[in-house]
């Protein structure tokens, strides 16, 4: 049996966190820096000198001997650069450990070497990171010993945002702003701060890493490039919420000893719908933490899974016609003094401020839908969304029955008087207790679901950073608050202007309200009537950063400047390309390299039985014959498309990197890709497994 660890006792304990920092700085320093923390503001090197020593001596006694300013740029991933604590040589030919305010406040990675979309030129290197001490440091132990890691905005020598962190902080200052002047106008006096909380699902398959070190489309793309489903998928459901395989227990297991050591709440794991893939949920946190704390999450499941000898797969679709992975993000506002303003209350017909904050996130989403699609575009949710596992393409809420009765009662009447009830739930089961059933549904099929007290924003994909559109959330939310506010402050009349404010969102924004099927033909027609944008790909996504309405609403908050949306969406375009040719790529070396000659083997081997069995006169032929001219026409038909694939990617990578290029590879590319592997899936399920040069589906997802 496993040993028992009280995650109590091991929790934060690698975090200098604010205990650890009541208990090492001295009073003054430590009330500076959470003055600092709470309300903003500079940090003097005087005051930063001793933070850092202390935060030095705390991370050398949890066994670091290096740190790093750990940051988000713009690829999706983390990065960090090494320094050791050693200092000079000492006289004696020894050294002393030493770090100072000023390594703490700021670091100088190359800012030439990361994405910056034409910020910076190759020649233009200098960049800076910054200490985000709202986030707290934490040691990172792994095979490479102890690091100290200092989460940390990045930004060019002239000013610009190249990383995920700093338009962040910048949206979560206007959030609170914007929110405190509505609420102010609604008599809360006491708030000093709103906070937006976020909590993210992690989901992800597990295979074995034997197993994935023979497949190079795993290897070089996160996704399987050819492979058919096995005779047994997810049509049972039965993997999900099923029994924990002990091999995956063991490893989640560590994977939450890791993270609690962190600070990482680490709260929910089960199985997920399909087999082999699994999800990780936290308890919420200030939106910058909890995207912090995500991409943890992330570098965790992958470092831990190889010490089991397993893959953590993050790709939003590694396997065609398989349930694919998401990452839930759950947003809502909080005070500083314990209000969440996304609570409805008993009567939510009653909460006018309630009312008034979701007319507004309406507004905001339906306004802005385009925008908040392209904040969930990645080229591994083309393949997601709109499946059968996954939200559709097209932006709604779903608000549930009690919501939404409120709704039709303020826009058909203009007034609520009434709020749909929560009844007991009989089971008809003498044994069982009466159950609290709540007063609405859920809804998976929705894209953005209120669940309570909060929303659920479920087209973010598996592999991609929460930042973004935790951004977009932030931001679009407070300019439907700040328009909401001035009309209010204008208004010599506070309840006739709230009630008109209220009605007029709810009656101009209404159709983007949707508590149906989501995954059904018929709501992809009646959202077009409804005129709400069907973006299916990340190509078309992608234009809707640079819009005038986009820039002026970025620009009037501060939280993006046109140039730095600008950039942001050239890389998008660079980084689509360099994905599609690099799975094309793949495709073309795999196919030329392992499955022709594998097919070509095959079919030696059944000409040579034909041959075989005609010389002898024994026996029967015509099923090798079938089975020899059925493999040579596919293998016709891949050899075909192998060589048209080689020319559309071709002409790709010769263009001009920008939208043009992006949408060649989408337009002409993708499908080039799709025709190779068709009539390769099809050979797979005819040529012997013994021949067939890699695991299959069922080797993959099933023996782990």
């Amino acid at each position: 049996m496993a040993e028992y660890i009280n995650p109590a006792d091991i929790f934060g304990e690698l975090v200098f966190n604010d205990e650890t920092m009541q208990e090492r700085l001295p009073k003054k320093v430590y009330a500076t820096l959470k003055k600092i923390i709470n309300e903003g503001g500079d940090l003097d090197l005087a005051t930063a000198d001793v933070i850092a020593h202390e935060m030095k001596e705390w991370a050398i006694e949890k066994g670091a001997t290096h740190y790093t300013h750990w940051f988000q740029p713009l690829n999706g991933l983390t990065a960090e650069k090494h320094d050791s604590f050693i200092s000079a040589p000492l006289s004696s030919g020894k050294t002393l450990m030493s770090f100072s305010g000023k390594e703490l406040i700021k670091g100088e990675p190359d800012a030439s070497s990361f994405p910056s979309g034409g910020l910076r030129a190759t020649f233009e290197a200098r960049g800076y990171t910054a200490w985000d001490c709202t986030s707290p440091a934490f040691v990172r132990q792994d095979e490479g010993g102890a690091t100290l890691c200092i989460p940390t905005a990045f930004c060019s020598y002239t000013g610009e945002a190249l990383d995920q962190k700093t338009p962040l902080l910048r949206s979560m200052e206007v959030i609170n702003r914007e929110a405190l002047r509505l609420i102010r106008l609604f008599g809360n006096d006491t708030s000093a701060k709103v906070i937006p909380s976020v909590g993210a699902e992690q989901e992800y398959f597990i295979v074995d890493e034997e197993k994935y070190l023979q497949r190079k489309d795993l290897i070089y793309t996160g996704r399987t490039l050819f492979g058919t489903m096995p005779a047994k998928g997810q049509e049972m459901d039965d993997h999900y919420f099923g029994t924990i395989r002990p091999r995956i227990a063991a490893f989640m297991k560590d994977v939450d000893i890791e993270l609690w050591k962190m600070g990482v709440t680490a709260k929910t794991e089960h199985n997920e719908v399909a087999p082999g893939q699994h999800e990780l949920a936290v308890i919420y946190s200030e939106a910058n933490v909890a995207t912090d704390e995500n991409q943890l999450i992330m570098q965790t499941l992958k470092r831990v899974a190889r010490r089991h000898g397993l893959k953590c797969l993050l790709h939003e679709k590694p396997f065609d016609g398989v349930n694919g992975s998401g990452k839930h993000d759950n947003w809502s506002l909080t005070t500083d003094d314990g209000i969440n303003l996304l609570d409805p209350g008993k009567t939510p017909h009653e909460n006018i401020q309630f009312l008034m904050i979701l007319s507004c996130i309406i507004k905001a989403v339906d306004v802005h839908a385009g925008l908040l699609r392209e904040s969930a575009a990645d080229p591994g949710n083309d393949h997601r969304l709109g499946a059968n596992e996954a939200p559709p393409a097209i932006l709604s809420i779903f608000l549930g029955e009690q919501l939404d009765d409120v709704v039709n009662q303020l826009v058909s009447t203009g007034s609520a008087n009434r709020s749909l009830k929560g009844e007991t739930l009989n089971t008809g089961v003498a044994s069982l207790p009466e159950l609290y059933k709540d007063a609405t549904d859920r809804n998976r099929t929705s894209p953005f679901a209120f669940t309570g007290n909060k929303f659920e924003f479920r087209m973010v994909g598996s592999q991609d950073s929460i930042a973004e559109p935790n951004v977009v959330l932030n931001t679009i939310v407070a300019e439907a608050f700040a328009e909401a506010s001035e009309i209010i402050e204008q208004s010599p009349d506070f309840n006739e202007a709230v009630h008109d404010i209220i009605k007029k969102n709810f009656t101009e924004h209404q159709r983007i309200i949707f508590n149906g099927n989501g995954y059904s033909d018929a709501w992809v027609e009646e959202a077009a009537r409804r005129g709400l944008p069907n973006i299916s790909c990340m190509v078309d996504a992608i234009p809707q950063l640079v819009t005038d309405e986009t820039v002026a609403m970025f620009e009037k908050f501060k939280v993006f400047t046109r140039s730095e949306l600008e950039s942001r969406a050239e890389i998008k375009y660079e980084y689509y390309a360099k994905t599609i040719n690099i799975e094309a790529k793949a495709m073309i070396n795999i196919a030329s390299k392992r499955i022709i000659p594998a097919i070509i083997n095959y079919t030696r081997d059944l000409a040579e039985t034909i041959i075989a069995v005609q010389a002898a006169g024994v026996g029967e032929i015509s099923v090798q014959k079938e089975l020899l001219e059925q493999t040579s026409a596919l293998l016709r038909e891949a050899k075909t498309a192998l060589q048209k694939l080689m020319e559309v990617d071709s002409k790709a990578g010769a263009m001009e990197v920008g939208q043009a290029q992006a949408k060649y590879y989408y337009a002409e590319v993708t499908p080039a890709m799709a025709a190779l592997r068709k009539p390769v899936d099809e050979l797979e399920q005819i040529v012997d497994k013994s021949m067939w040069p890699m695991p299959s589906y069922g080797d993959l997802l099933f023996e782990v």
